[in-house]
């Protein structure tokens, strides 16, 4: 037993962070590979999957015309995917999951006959319940977990308090572990009468990217399925849900009605040199896209949103909060730090108490929906709007844009900087304005008249035209707009489908990365994000997914046709002979090019070229290194094989500018 408890000790502290996974040369697998289960236990399992599977194929014909109750597969789907993905990829960690695993189909099978007899007892039930939604990203079930209060009453009308809760960082959690622990813990913070929601965030990514979305997504079954209070949610985490409700909270500050971030990170270079003892030394478009996620650059957005920080004193995760504090100060604000005694990478018990009444009173007293004041900033149109102002034009991506917007003696006046267009938004009822009352809106030196219509809403947009400010004007040609931004990364963060080329290559090698590119990227995707890629040829691509989807166009013009349709129109020359982008030319056979773009053939969906996800194998190790690593465009040289960093050699690569042009070189 000592034995076994010493190697256990090992592969613990061999698979933490620490210096062992600064070498990019040797990285080891996230998840881990997993142990070998015996071929009885495998075989008694994939004949109780078989048997889910088919209770879950006839519901839809069992279900005929009860859309209500159909609509309710995927919290049946959930369990059956969570082993499904645990047999194939062989994803049991320990023994032990195998009875998890019987567990979960068990509760599949008897959730799959009460919904064939229409009578779902886990809509109603209180306590630990887990859910399942079907993502808009991928098509795929995704889980999440529910503490549901012993108050609530399916048939009542009282709306209640919820607390996000987001977890830690483990990378053996997958699907199967995720909702095995749902079934069995309430987690850390219970609120009375409060819901707690659990979201998965797509695994171990520190609520980025497409965890960022699951936790919106999750966030939205909820309140569609239970009468939630949408002035009382709270935003909180802990070590790598620290850092994600740091990142939620400044992304969405007009979300929550508090934020109680523990631990985690909140920017990315100090962190990882103090943290992992790294030496971070990014390209200059690396450094420009931590601003998605670094936090330190957002605190003008908690000027109406409560927060209360917590770290333990002997935690070096504390680091997360000191480099916080400085740039609170820097506003004007003054950040409520509670440090438990002594204490390392955990809560202080009575710490944690003091942290729960404060965000009680917090919570009790509901968001403010139209403050006086707003302040917000951000670096990128993707994340846009806080309250009642949406920015809806940068004059530059990646330099910050800040808004400060008052409600004043009957009218409205904003200063901006870096802005080229924003709205003002008032729900109805929610307008400072009677309906008699025509409030001027004064931009910097500009007065500009607004009306209020009856129901007490109020919307009015401005743009900035050769520094004038004005109502805007109908604008043809391409610019960024919210969620169509780039960078590259940002087309998986909605629907998209990668599309196979069915066609012969201009040349072998070409081919031959596209490829294994290709292939990793799909790989990846599952692995990483936990969801399965749709992915079709090129000759199968519809008028509906094209309507519908961001096309992960994979290929060159001669084999991939969907290239071949939208290249002309793309930034960029290919031919046969030559690549030429962001100015420089190339030989084309060696060298290819990924980008993303509005798609020529709708230009409200993306178009990314020969590109998954950005960050790769090295940067899994730590959350606090999962950014997106290339911008808009770049220029691969194939001559430097893929790593686990790079996919080649980046000879090139840039930004689009606001109107999605190539910017100008300077020589």
């Amino acid at each position: 037993m000592r034995k076994i408890l010493f190697l256990l000790f090992i592969t613990c502290f061999l698979r933490a962070d620490g210096p062992g996974d600064n070498i990019a040369d040797k990285v080891r697998p996230v998840p881990p590979r997993g142990v070998v289960i015996p071929e009885k236990d495998r075989a008694v399992l994939s004949d109780k999957l078989k048997e889910l599977k088919d209770s879950i194929a006839v519901l839809p014909k069992s279900l005929k015309g009860k859309q209500a109750l159909l609509d309710l597969t995927p919290d049946v789907t959930v369990f059956a995917r969570a082993v499904e993905v645990a047999l194939y990829h062989d994803e049991f960690f320990a023994p032990t999951d195998v009875a998890k695993a019987h567990k979960l189909l068990e509760t599949g099978l008897i959730r799959a006959k009460q919904l064939a007899d229409g009578q779902p007892t886990w809509t109603t039930a209180t306590g630990l319940v887990v859910r399942g939604y079907v993502s808009r990203i991928d098509g795929t079930v995704q889980p999440y977990g529910l503490v549901v209060p012993a108050s609530y009453r399916a048939e009542g009308d009282q709306a209640h308090r919820l607390d996000v809760w987001l977890h830690g960082r483990f990378e053996n959690t997958t699907e199967l572990r995720f909702i095995d622990d749902r079934m069995r813990s309430p987690g850390q913070f219970t609120p009375l009468g409060a819901f707690v929601l659990h979201p998965f965030g797509r695994f171990s990514n520190a609520f980025k990217l497409a965890g960022e979305v699951d936790v919106l997504e999750a966030l939205a079954h909820a309140q569609k399925h239970y009468r939630i209070d949408d002035d009382r949610i709270v935003m909180r985490g802990f070590s790598m849900g620290g850092a994600g409700c740091w990142q939620m909270a400044s992304h969405y500050p007009s979300k929550w009605v508090a934020a109680a971030p523990g631990a985690g990170f909140s920017e990315t270079a100090e962190f990882l040199r103090v943290f992992q003892k790294e030496q971070v030394k990014p390209t200059w478009y690396e450094q420009k896209l931590w601003q998605l996620y670094d936090c330190p650059g957002y605190v003008i957005n908690f000027h109406n949103l409560p927060v209360v920080v917590y770290s333990g004193e002997k935690d070096s995760q504390k680091q997360a909060a000191d480099i916080m504090e400085p740039a609170f100060r820097s506003q004007g604000i003054k950040m409520i730090h509670l440090i438990g005694p002594g204490t390392g990478h955990s809560y202080h018990p009575a710490t944690r108490e003091e942290i729960n009444a404060r965000i009680d009173r917090l919570a009790a007293k509901g968001r403010e929906r139209v403050p006086s004041r707003v302040r917000f900033t951000t670096p990128t149109l993707r994340y846009n709007e806080s309250y009642w102002i949406r920015i809806d034009g940068l004059e530059e991506h990646w330099k910050p844009a800040t808004i400060d917007a008052k409600i004043q003696n009957g009218e409205v006046i904003v200063k901006t900087s870096n802005v080229s267009a924003f709205t003002l938004r008032f729900a109805p009822g929610d307008s400072p304005f009677t309906q008699a009352d025509a409030p001027t809106v004064t931009v910097e030196g500009t007065r500009l008249k607004a009306a209020v219509v009856s129901d007490r809403s109020f919307v009015g947009s401005l743009e900035k035209v050769d520094g004038i400010w004005q109502q805007p004007t109908a604008t043809t040609g391409l610019r960024k707009i919210h969620g169509m931004q780039g960078p590259i990364d940002d087309a998986f963060l909605d629907r998209f489908v990668i599309v196979r080329p069915t066609g012969t290559a201009l040349y072998d090698k070409n081919a031959a990365w596209t490829k294994a590119e290709m292939e990793r990227a799909i790989r990846e995707w599952r692995r990483q994000f936990r969801g399965d890629a749709i992915v079709k040829d090129d000759k199968d691509v519809t008028a509906e997914d094209i309507t519908s989807s961001n096309l992960i166009l994979w290929g060159d013009s001669s084999s991939n046709s969907l290239i071949a349709k939208t290249l002309g129109s793309l930034p960029m020359k290919w031919s046969k002979e030559q690549l030429t982008l962001g100015g420089k030319s190339y030989p084309a056979e060696g060298y290819m090019p990924t980008l993303i773009y509005p798609n020529p053939l709708n230009p409200k969906r993306y178009v990314v070229l020969n590109s998954g996800c950005t960050y790769r194998e090295y940067e899994y190790l730590n959350n606090a290194r999962q950014h997106a690593k290339l911008p808009d465009w770049a220029v691969i040289d194939l001559s430097v094989a893929p790593s686990s960093r790079w996919p080649g050699k980046i000879v090139d690569a840039d930004f689009f500018d606001e109107q999605w042009k190539v910017k100008p070189r300077k020589e």
